[in-house]
């Protein structure tokens, strides 16, 4: 790769890192997880690198890669392993930041594929179309797929989504 487009590549991990990391979190509820996802999708993105036309376009080709590599490793988790479904203690107290918790524990229990429709819609704002277009799916299936994973989310929340919809 020239010095150059190996700068571009340097300057892209610095500036959207920390919003990759953040929407891996938001798939698997796990701050470490996310780290290994982000570099799952920064080692996919760097062998790409040379052959994208526009390095621009980059932010959409890490997200659809980033959300693509939590689904495919959704799928081989053959092994047992579970994610812990508690969170750790915050210092950070209050009714917003409690809402905050619960609304990422319920969201840790919805399905994989839900779950990533409704970070990318919700929580990442992407439109109907781009959310089909990073998953792979169709206009059509991201909308039942929103729907069911709201349903989901309702039905774990159950009572208390009254107190959360304030969010």
């Amino acid at each position: 790769m020239s010095p150059e487009r190996e700068s571009q590549f340097d300057e892209f991990v610095a500036a959207r890192y920390a919003a990759l990391r953040r929407t891996g979190y938001l798939l698997c509820g796990d701050w470490h997880r996310a780290e290994d996802l982000v570099q799952a999708t920064l080692i996919k993105l760097y062998a790409r690198w040379s052959r994208l036309r526009d390095p621009q376009s980059a932010a959409g080709y890490a997200r659809t890669t980033l959300t693509r590599t939590y689904i495919d490793g959704r799928r081989r988790r053959s092994s047992g392993e579970l994610t812990g479904l508690d969170l750790p203690e915050q210092a950070a107290a209050g009714p917003d930041s409690d809402r905050r918790l619960a609304l990422l524990a319920a969201l840790a229990q919805v399905s994989p594929r839900y779950r990533a429709v409704l970070v990318l819609r919700y929580w990442e704002d992407q439109s109907i179309e781009e959310t089909s277009a990073i998953l792979g799916v169709s206009t059509g299936a991201v909308r039942s797929d929103a729907h069911r994973g709201l349903a989901q989310l309702r039905a774990i929340l159950g009572e208390s989504l009254s107190d959360i919809a304030a969010i």
